[in-house]
């Protein structure tokens, strides 16, 4: 790498958490994307781009169907998904101390790009393994195993109020990603953890996949 013998250096992962003598077994496994840093804070100064291979459930093909997902539900279909993109921020701003903000636009203006919309908050944030946890379907937040980095790390289920406001509008762990898709081609996830200098996003296309 070009590295002078007399300079220091760390290696770290997406989340910034040093590689050590006693934690490489457990952070250093295939795929994971590893920083090269003169410290653990350095800024970085190019975006990085981290590729996400996974094979979909085979619950995806036979139970994720318009009619199974929104219709058997009882369901108008367009308010139900938006319901599942803001059941994320409703999630993300559980723990908020301050007050809890979520804004959903409407973005109709051509000279931006295509019209979208854009569900915008003040939650936690998500580090890059929980975006890319976020990408795999059928891993619902009821169901996830709990070695698994989730959006919802250390959810608990909340006692009986209006749906509304627990975040718990999220029936099947694929209402995020086919509500996105009902709605429109394509995905795009921004998120900064409260706790990280590094902002993360996720894009999920249509015409990609």
């Amino acid at each position: 790498f070009g590295i002078a013998t007399d300079e220091n250096f760390v290696i770290t992962t997406t989340n910034r958490k040093e590689i050590t003598e006693d934690n490489f077994s457990e952070l250093v496994q295939d795929g994971v994307t590893l920083y090269l840093l003169q410290s653990v804070d350095q800024m970085l100064l190019l975006a990085t781009k981290e590729r996400i291979d996974f094979l979909p459930h085979y619950d995806t093909l036979v139970k994720s169907g318009m009619y199974e997902y929104y219709a058997s539900e009882g369901q108008n279909p367009l308010p139900f998904a938006l319901a599942e993109l803001i059941d994320n921020s409703l999630s993300a701003t559980s723990r908020n101390t301050d007050i809890r903000r979520i804004q959903i636009k409407l973005l109709f203006d051509d000279s931006q790009g295509k019209p979208a919309v854009a569900v915008i908050d003040n939650g936690r944030g998500m580090t890059s393994k929980q975006l890319n946890n976020w990408a795999v379907y059928r891993l619902s937040k009821f169901t996830r195993q709990d070695d698994f980095e989730s959006d919802h790390s250390g959810y608990v289920r909340p006692l009986p109020v209006p749906r509304s406001l627990n975040s718990d509008i999220s029936y099947f762990g694929v209402g995020g990603k086919q509500a996105v898709f009902f709605v429109g081609q394509s995905a795009r996830m921004i998120s900064k953890p409260a706790d990280s200098q590094d902002v993360h996003e996720l894009v999920l296309s249509k015409e990609d996949f």
